[in-house]
């Protein structure tokens, strides 16, 4: 493979730390954004993880990560494993978890001390050192200068670069009780050995600063054990991935690294061991167990000539397969990647939280200076402790922490509950369209049909079926559509040597051409044949057996010889099991469901009353399903296709959302939004029903958000909260926004 044009752009995924909320993540887009080779930026707050588009020649990745250290984070490239090279992240569970117990034990001596000033605990005995101004001085500077050092680097980079965050809230509103409390004890009326307090009878508020802390790092350590628990969908994939894998080398079995497996690589896999690549297997029978690809409980029957997943595991047997995709181009590889990008694609939805982040904590300081001036010159004239306190609770009580995470922590629940399912969206973004769909457009065959047609009969207008089987199975030995794929098969079961095509030639949706040993070949569609001036097609309702096999339902190919018709094939495709129960269930959800097809009327039509649909557009061309797809747009509809031939790409990529299959071909999963891993119809009904209950998660969560600040700033502003249960209320706000995010894992 030749390495990258100029003009090729990088896919890359980071992974960033230090981000306290929507507005950190705000802040790196937009410094990034505007490095010149940089095409599209997306930072995820939930994922820790950003995720951009980038022209190699123009800029590299280490002049980003250099930008967003610059910024006061750290980033670091994934590699393939999904992970860093080396750990960024500074505020993990081990951290956060540390950080809070430190800040606690720092808090206990305060909160003893308070028991004195309650009348349910005032007869508990409280020491005196408790009390002692000098004492809380030295706790406090160590929390606001040692537990708080995070704080205030976060505000200082935050400043710097012409922004505001949390970080600036936490450390206006611990600074300003800290600072105050030390002018109090040297230049107001307390006096060194006294006992005082703010719950006592004198003014400091070191009480205040050092639980704000103790709450905040709390706070961090219950979302980070929560983001934790969302990214476990993620984790379990790569879990699935082999360290290593049983490799034949020359007549020796070598133990090899996975990424040392190399594509033609024969591998030997034992009971209980993991497939490392796909492929297809050389020797042996084996149940494999494809329940963490597809959502399948039931093991699945292998044997020689079968495919096999990498990922999946192997019940018994021993096998041995010839690996034809592996690395990153395997299929556990693929969905790792494509749920990272799914998960680091910012939905259409987050850009209004976005908006609203940009300028929240700005417009907060805002209102908190107007609080401290209002209650310090009107309500409560020259009481400055009262009205910073009150300054204090409104710093805070805000924060766009849960109105960052609402959109983010779905997505990433969502979209790895669909993997669990055997559902992989490409984009964040399909979670927000297709709850909206309303038309289902369904390709028939390898959609509603098992994709694999089997023989029935075959007609030739003059010589033996056997001759014409032998002719045109030679065309039809190059193509890639199942109906030629059908009558290739019968030939090579009756023991007929194929002879060589020439000048191959297919027509996506009506047929191919080639020329055998000399003669002009055309199969396909009748339609296709009369346009390409084929002499003597008969009319369908000419021929009793032709009129037949179409109101059974069976796909009649048409062939002609040197111009002239010579005769038709017959070819059944089975309906999938669950193909009848998928259409009712779509038709349940609301959804206009509908077939458009290729084949004949008769045909389509047969196969439509099987499953129960009404509406069939039948003898469509690729074209004119791209056609259908914007006449219901311009109708005001969304529309869905589903599909997986290569006449299907087009209307895939035309449709609001296409849905493929991992069994489908390469150039249609190319233009589907969403990859379905299995056959299975009743798939598409659990995408929809996952993407229905993420988005309402998602709008629940920015209207817990919204509705949170919009009752807790008021009640800041008039007194009603102190500034310690204005901080638990902002942490518990995050973690709440999660707790509901994951309640989607249950979907």
């Amino acid at each position: 493979m030749s390495g990258p044009t100029p003009t090729a752009v990088r896919q890359v995924v980071m992974s960033i730390s230090g981000m306290t909320c929507a507005a950190c993540a705000a802040r790196i887009e937009k410094a990034v954004g505007r490095m010149e080779g940089v095409q599209d930026v997306s930072v995820n707050l939930a994922l820790n993880s950003a995720s951009l588009r980038l022209q190699p020649h123009q800029i590299t990745t280490e002049q980003i990560e250099h930008k967003i250290g610059q910024l006061g984070y750290s980033a670091q490239v994934r590699n393939d494993s999904g992970e860093s090279d080396k750990s960024t992240d500074r505020l993990g569970t081990g951290t956060t978890g540390w950080m809070a117990f430190l800040s606690l034990l720092l808090t206990l001596p305060f909160l003893w001390a308070m028991m004195a000033h309650h009348s349910l605990t005032s007869g508990w005995w409280v020491p005196g050192l408790l009390s002692n101004p000098w004492f809380q001085l030295t706790l406090a500077t160590l929390a606001q200068f040692a537990i708080g050092q995070p704080f205030y680097r976060g505000a200082y980079y935050a400043v710097k670069n012409g922004g505001a965050n949390m970080d600036v809230l936490v450390v206006m509103g611990t600074s300003a009780a800290y600072f105050y409390s030390h002018y109090l004890m040297f230049h107001g009326s307390v006096q060194p050995g006294h006992t005082q307090g703010h719950h006592g009878s004198g003014p400091l508020y070191f009480d205040a600063s050092v639980m704000i802390f103790t709450i905040v790092w709390l706070g961090k350590w219950l979302e980070a054990i929560s983001k934790k628990r969302t990214l476990s969908s993620l984790k379990q994939l790569q879990k699935l991935r082999p360290e290593t894998a049983h490799v034949l080398r020359g007549e020796k079995e070598a133990r090899v690294p996975f990424a040392e497996v190399r594509e033609g690589d024969v591998l030997v896999i034992r009971p209980g061991d993991q497939v490392a690549a796909d492929g297809f297997i050389m020797e042996g029978c084996a149940a494999v167990d494809e329940s963490m690809i597809s959502g399948e409980s039931v093991p699945v029957d292998k044997q020689p000539g079968d495919g096999v997943i990498s990922g999946t595991i192997n019940l018994n047997g021993v096998l041995m397969v010839r690996a034809s995709r592996v690395g990153q181009q395997s299929t556990i590889a693929r969905m790792i990647r494509m749920m990272e990008e799914a998960q680091a694609a910012k939905p259409p939805i987050q850009r209004m939280a976005d908006k609203i982040s940009a300028v929240f904590v700005p417009i907060i300081i805002a209102v908190a200076a107007v609080t401290f001036a209002v209650w310090y010159i009107a309500l409560e004239p020259g009481e400055a402790g009262g009205a910073l306190e009150k300054a204090i609770a409104v710093l805070l009580i805000a924060c766009p922490c849960a109105l960052g995470l609402a959109t983010p922590t779905s997505i990433l629940v969502g979209s790895g509950r669909a993997a669990q399912s055997g559902i992989l969206f490409k984009e964040g973004k399909q979670l927000e369209v297709l709850p909206h769909t309303d038309v289902i457009l369904l390709d028939k065959t390898g959609t509603l049909t098992a994709g694999k047609p089997r023989w029935v009969d075959a007609i030739a207008s003059r010589g033996q079926v056997t001759t014409l089987l032998r002719i045109v199975s030679g065309a039809e030995q190059h193509a890639e559509h199942p109906l030629g794929r059908a009558i290739v098969q019968e030939a090579l079961h009756r023991g007929i040597l194929l002879p060589e095509a020439e000048q191959f030639e297919a027509s996506p949706g009506k047929g191919i051409r080639a020329v055998v040993e000399g003669r002009s070949v055309l199969t396909g569609s009748r339609q296709w044949l009369l346009e390409s001036g084929v002499a003597g097609v008969p009319a369908v309702t000419g021929i009793s057996m032709l009129e037949r096999w179409e109101q059974e339902g069976c796909n009649v190919v048409h062939a002609a010889v040197d111009g002239q018709w010579a005769g038709a094939f017959a070819l059944r495709d089975m309906l999938k099991p669950a193909a009848r129960k998928a259409v009712r269930q779509l038709k349940a959800l609301g959804l206009d469901v509908r077939m458009v097809t290729g084949d004949h009327t008769r045909t389509a039509r047969a196969i439509a009353k099987q499953v129960g649909l009404d509406r069939v557009a039948a003898e469509v061309l690729p074209e004119g399903k791209v056609d259908l797809v914007r006449q219901l747009q311009r109708e005001g509809k969304k529309v869905t296709m589903v599909g997986d031939g290569i006449n299907d790409a087009p209307a895939l990529a035309a449709a609001d959302v296409g849905i493929s299959f991992a069994r489908g071909t390469d150039i249609a999963k190319s233009a589907a939004d969403v990859i379905l891993l299995q056959g299975d119809l009743t798939a598409i009904v659990r995408a929809i029903r996952i993407s229905r209950g993420t988005m309402r998660v998602i709008r629940q969560n920015l209207m817990f958000s919204l509705f949170y600040n919009a009752l807790a700033i008021p009640l800041a502003v008039i007194g009603y909260l102190a500034p310690w249960m204005a901080c638990t209320a902002m942490a518990l706000s995050s973690v709440t926004v999660i707790c509901n995010a994951l309640r989607l894992q249950r979907a």
